[in-house]
């Protein structure tokens, strides 16, 4: 015999934590067994928003709700920590997570008014959206949003918070519905249940939209709504939002971080952008003073070099450096018919480059291929530059005389 579906207690009353109920059934949810009750105030996970935590007690002992879910005949799933599952007929007391449900009111809430917003802002309309455990997410039918358009998305949508607006919700008969100029289409053909914001006792009818989910009672309980930004997601656009305690949460913790970064910079927090962009400056500074003498070392290593090895010996060096052997290789490449056998100690190998100047017909490549070949190293390039990797252990200098 078909059961019927659970009666949703949370659709009378958004704010209802505790309750008592009659175990109908035990039933299964995936691979889980889970507890079937008559009424019950948990939210079930669906339309994007995520299930209440929270315990039922029943006898006296006390047991974990984990997760909570509704099938296709709208009987809800409480799935419990291990153990015995409560008996069919025995009543059990409800309670719900406080800080976790007004947590996903004031995030479903602000979703709402946050799709209000950005379709005021910037004719971007809601397709799909997602309330998950650590973050929230919007996605427009608009393929990109403008900085300007998300700040001001977010300013219009805090400015109805701070109206403090009526939230409603309820099931409006056919002529109602029909009456109303809601944001979306429903998805279902009956029994469907509207979320206004505004629209009672000479408030503005802000927002119309059919939803399941458990809402504020007033739009200033939201506290809060920051969007922290938005990228691109399969032709569309992805706005991650938050809003309630996780945006409060978020933003204290973002001033933190930002408060140390300037007593680093010895700075106050509204200055250190100005000061980031002068130690940016500084290190380009320095950064190119560095490249100068970087090269004026290569410059005079490579004719030191050159003059300890006399035409037409090759220029043989070990050096300490692997850019250093590039900067003097580089130099030495413009040596007339000279080549240049260079090595630096690189980890537990040798870095080797081989390079010749205009005029000689030494093969890089070649020498290095062999080189490489008998010592199990690798590398290659040109016939007038060859770069490579030996192992430890190899005498370079020895190798170079041969």
């Amino acid at each position: 015999m078909r059961r019927m579906a659970t009666t949703l207690l949370y659709h009378r009353d958004p704010l209802l934590l505790t309750f008592e109920s009659r175990v109908v059934a035990h039933g299964t949810h995936g691979s889980r067994p889970s507890l079937i009750l008559e009424a019950t105030a948990f939210y079930p996970e669906s339309g994007g928003q995520m299930g209440d935590h929270g315990t039922v007690r029943v006898d006296g002992a006390e047991r974990k709700i984990t997760d909570v879910q509704i099938d296709e005949q709208a009987q809800v799933h409480h799935l419990l920590d291990d153990g015995p599952l409560p008996a069919i007929g025995a009543t059990v007391s409800g309670s719900i997570e406080p800080a976790r449900r007004r947590l996903f009111m004031a995030l479903h809430t602000g979703q709402h008014l946050l799709s209000h917003s950005l379709l005021e802002v910037a004719r971007a309309d809601t397709v799909s959206c997602r309330l998950g455990e650590t973050a929230c997410t919007v996605d427009v039918d608009v393929p990109a949003l403008t900085e300007r358009a998300l700040r001001d998305a977010e300013a219009h949508a805090n400015a109805i918070i701070d109206d403090d607006l009526g939230v409603y919700a309820w099931f409006p008969d056919d002529a109602e519905l029909a009456a109303l100029p809601l944001r979306r289409r429903p998805k279902v053909n009956e029994h469907i249940r509207v979320v206004a914001i505004g629209g009672k006792d000479g408030e503005p009818l802000i927002d119309a939209s059919p939803c399941g989910g458990t809402h504020c009672t007033r739009t200033s309980q939201i506290g809060v709504l920051r969007v922290a930004g938005s990228e691109k997601y399969k032709g569309k656009t992805r706005v991650t939002f938050a809003a309630g305690a996780r945006a409060r949460r978020e933003l204290t913790d973002e001033a933190a971080a930002l408060r140390a970064l300037a007593a680093e910079l010895s700075c106050g927090p509204l200055d250190v952008a100005a000061a980031l962009t002068k130690v940016r400056s500084d290190v380009a500074a320095v950064s190119e003073r560095m490249e100068r003498l970087q090269g004026q070392v290569a410059e005079s290593a490579a004719a030191q070099l050159a003059t300890a090895h006399p035409a037409p010996a090759p220029i043989v060096a070990v050096l300490g450096d692997k850019a250093l052997v590039r900067a003097i290789g580089a130099r030495l490449m413009s040596y007339d018919g000279r080549h240049a056998l260079l090595a630096a100690q690189d980890g537990d190998g040798l870095h080797v480059l081989c390079v010749r100047g205009p005029g000689s017909t030494f093969d890089c490549s070649a020498f290095l291929k062999r080189v490489a070949s008998e010592h199990g190293g690798k590398g290659g390039g040109k016939p007038e530059r060859a770069e490579g990797r030996l192992p430890a252990g190899v005498d370079w200098a020895a190798l170079t005389r041969g």
